[in-house]
């Protein structure tokens, strides 16, 4: 109990502010909702944003960071293939209508949880040699990578369903 107290004293109160809105964010996909695109993109920055940062600290240790860039690839390649999920896009207004579900809840909390659990390990100097700072660079890249795939799919079906909105039915876009 000690430990735990220790490590939850020790931890940066952002830490805890970008936990909360995690959850209230996450709270909010519970239900059907309509959001505008760059809501959406929040997440997914604050993910790439915190797996960069882990990429940058590194040292140059070209190990390190082509485990962080191979765990990178892979994600984004898994993200772009399963897609950004069922959405709606709303012409009218350029908004997202998506169905409730719990999967973005469950899965901001599981990365973040993972991301927090490396950076304890990182920060108490646990295990020996390279078993922490590589798994910390798998675990940072594969989120990055997920989240930025993820952001492309997004972006990608967006883009796909305001530009069917821009084709008149019947018009001759041949010349």
């Amino acid at each position: 109990m000690d430990i735990a107290w220790r490590i939850l004293t020790n931890t940066p109160i952002w830490v805890f502010a970008l936990l909360a809105l995690l959850i209230w964010l996450g709270s909010l996909s519970l239900r059907p909702r309509k959001t505008p695109l760059r809501r959406l993109l929040i997440v997914p920055m604050v993910f790439l944003l915190m797996g960069l940062s882990r990429l940058i600290f590194a040292g140059g240790q070209l190990h390190l960071i082509g485990a962080w860039l191979a765990a990178a690839i892979v994600m984004a390649a898994v993200a772009l293939w399963i897609g950004p999920g069922e959405m709606v896009v709303d012409r009218q207004d350029g908004t997202i209508l998506r169905p409730g579900s719990w999967l973005p809840l469950i899965r901001n909390l599981s990365v973040f949880l993972l991301q927090y659990a490396v950076a304890v390990a990182t920060a108490m100097k646990l295990g020996s040699g390279i078993a922490v700072p590589l798994i910390g660079q798998l675990v940072s890249g594969a989120c990055a990578g997920y989240f930025l795939g993820w952001t492309v799919g997004l972006i990608r079906h967006y883009r796909e369903e305001t530009r069917a909105d821009a084709v008149v039915p019947g018009s001759n876009l041949t010349g």
